[in-house]
């Protein structure tokens, strides 16, 4: 099991090219579980998740993000959504959230990528709009998620000059 959690994450990579093929509900509940499932300061979970399946709003929010324009072949997208008052964290919490899901996608057989919203507050109000978020919420990111279309080999970015002991 180890090596298999290992092996997935190398595996992962940012897949923006999809097959028609939609994301099952089983396959959908598997990601969410994931997220959900990722650590938080206090165990405070300040996320929330939309998930968006609808052809006409993927589309919109291709259209209206400079790096979203892999939503309109995505079968699915979920925006990964904090609560700041629920935790001074939740951008930490919801980031580890969102790597639990990319994970999870890769685990499945699933391809997925990260597109930011936050901290950008042209795309937050975007977001926010077309998914008719609260208030109080905030978008993070949106995972654009599907059967790839495309394969990358799994790699690792190891870099020993990014190591530092003991001090800088």
């Amino acid at each position: 099991m180890g090596q298999e959690l290992l092996d997935a994450i190398l595996a992962r990579r940012s897949i923006r090219s999809y097959t028609p093929q939609p994301v099952s509900e089983d396959e959908l509940r598997v990601l969410l579980e994931a997220a959900m499932a990722a650590p938080s300061a206090h165990n405070s979970k300040p996320w929330h998740f939309v998930v968006v399946t609808e052809r006409q709003k993927l589309d919109a929010l291709a259209d209206g993000h400079p790096h979203a324009k892999m939503l309109r072949r995505a079968p699915l997208c979920v925006a990964v959504c904090g609560q700041p008052a629920a935790s001074e964290f939740w951008e930490q919490d919801c980031a580890a959230a969102t790597e639990n899901l990319l994970l999870a996608a890769t685990a499945i057989g699933l391809g997925a990528v990260w597109v930011g919203v936050h901290p950008r507050q042209q795309l937050v109000a975007f977001v926010r709009r077309e998914l008719a978020i609260p208030g109080e919420s905030v978008p993070l990111c949106l995972i654009a998620v599907g059967h790839p279309a495309e394969e990358k080999a799994p790699r690792t970015q190891y870099d020993e000059a990014r190591i530092h002991r003991e001090s800088w």
